[in-house]
């Protein structure tokens, strides 16, 4: 659906129009079918309790074996009636994971392949393909693709690794080039920061992009494989390259909410993808609390906690790692931000809360001066979170969230 941001941004205000949605990642399914079947069932509901006589946008999200079958001509031609007969329109992919996101042991695998692999590209350049495809007139100039940052940090940490990553995302630069030459398609390539990942902080991103994406070695790079012109190739990158901001992993990593997209901006990063999701804010770390916690820890997906203390930022892989490291010590003056999405519109979880204040200042600035036109509410972990957390049916809940998304940017 399309919101108003910007210095007139609200309601019928004006401002600059930006698409607002959820990813479809919520719904498991990994084959064509599975996912077109949920397609169905979930987004022609979703749309009419939020805008039964406008066009709905559509965040998709697809594994590797989905894409190809889409890719099918029979399979695109009868998605594409499906979404104009609908009033859908896709206007971003969600190309994070690669395979199984549901029902089995995600955890670490799911950033697998990762950059360093050429899988990874080929993944990617076929997402893009088939966003050239499904763009229409509603998406306006630009489709996004969010992706994983770069590796999860162990397998991104040796100068190799991130030798193999710059030249893997150079590579499908180069192919989005030559895609929009031929199609007039603009498609980009969104990196979401996540912790305990290869980029995991803003200054992190910065420091990539600024060493080596958008380096002189990198404009070489790119002007040799598409024969572009070193300008040409330079403004190409920043214009293919950029970063998916995720507000749950920016206030789990303690990211100050003003300086997130200012400090993106001054480094001409683009953010090119918005993520609307809220994570777990344990201000005080009370019996209470650590034992409300544990509810949140599944056997699917990563639980990364950031720990805010005496001696500053402590960083744990997973819930469990954080609880075990608390034997034998105080927890005086400690707070944690817990990775775990959770509907966007609860704030009070009982013993702790959630960071949905970290969201609202954030979607406060996009309404003064928009960060991004692309807008997704993302809680993926619908299926495994504890039952207080789940106050409706999912078609409920997320119309609930997209609408609560809404409300707080065109409030006056």
């Amino acid at each position: 659906m399309i919101v108003r941001s910007g210095k007139d941004g609200g309601g019928a205000a004006g401002g600059e129009p930006c698409h607002l949605t959820y990813c479809t990642n919520i719904h498991p399914g990994e084959t064509w079918e599975e996912v077109r079947r949920n397609l169905g069932a979930h987004l022609p509901a979703v749309r009419a309790r939020l805008a039964p006589d406008r066009p709905f946008g559509v965040g998709l999200r697809l594994s590797a074996e989905a894409a190809r079958a889409l890719a099918q001509p029979e399979s695109m031609a009868e998605f594409k009636d499906f979404l104009a007969r609908e009033r859908l329109y896709v206007f971003t992919l969600n190309g994070f994971p690669y395979g199984t996101f549901h029902g089995k042991r995600v955890k670490e695998e799911v950033y697998l392949p990762d950059w360093t692999d050429s899988r990874r590209v080929h993944y990617t350049d076929q997402l893009a393909d088939l966003m050239a495809q499904l763009m229409s007139a509603e998406v306006g100039p630009m489709g996004s693709i969010s992706s994983v940052p770069g590796a999860f940090k162990v397998n991104g940490h040796t100068p190799e690794a991130v030798q193999r990553m710059v030249e893997h995302m150079l590579q499908h630069v180069a192919h989005l080039v030559r895609l929009r030459g031929r199609t007039g398609k603009y498609i980009t390539l969104a990196l979401e920061p996540e912790p305990s990942c290869f980029l995991e902080t803003i200054e992190e991103s910065v420091a990539f992009f600024r060493d080596h994406l958008f380096a002189a070695a990198s404009v070489r790079s790119l002007a040799a494989l598409t024969g572009l012109s070193p300008a040409s190739a330079e403004r190409a990158l920043r214009d293919h390259l950029g970063i998916c901001l995720d507000l749950c992993h920016a206030a789990v990593e303690f990211e100050d909410p003003q300086v997130c997209a200012t400090r993106l901006a001054g480094e001409g990063i683009g953010v090119f993808k918005v993520q609307i999701t809220a994570g777990l804010r344990l201000p005080e770390l009370s019996p209470a609390a650590l034992a409300s916690v544990r509810q949140f820890d599944d056997p699917v997906y990563l639980h990364q906690v950031v720990e805010s203390g005496p001696r500053g930022l402590t960083r744990y892989v997973d819930l469990p790692d954080a609880l075990r490291s608390l034997d034998g010590r105080s927890t005086a003056g400690l707070e944690w931000r817990v990775h775990c999405h959770v509907p966007i519109f609860l704030d009070d979880l009982g013993a702790f809360s959630s960071t949905q204040a970290f969201v609202r200042d954030m979607l406060h600035a996009q309404r003064r001066k928009p960060i991004s036109t692309h807008l997704e509410v993302e809680t993926y972990t619908w299926n495994v979170l504890p039952p207080q957390a789940r106050t409706a049916d999912m078609d409920e809940a997320i119309a609930r969230e997209i609408a609560w998304a809404r409300d707080v940017l065109e409030q006056d």
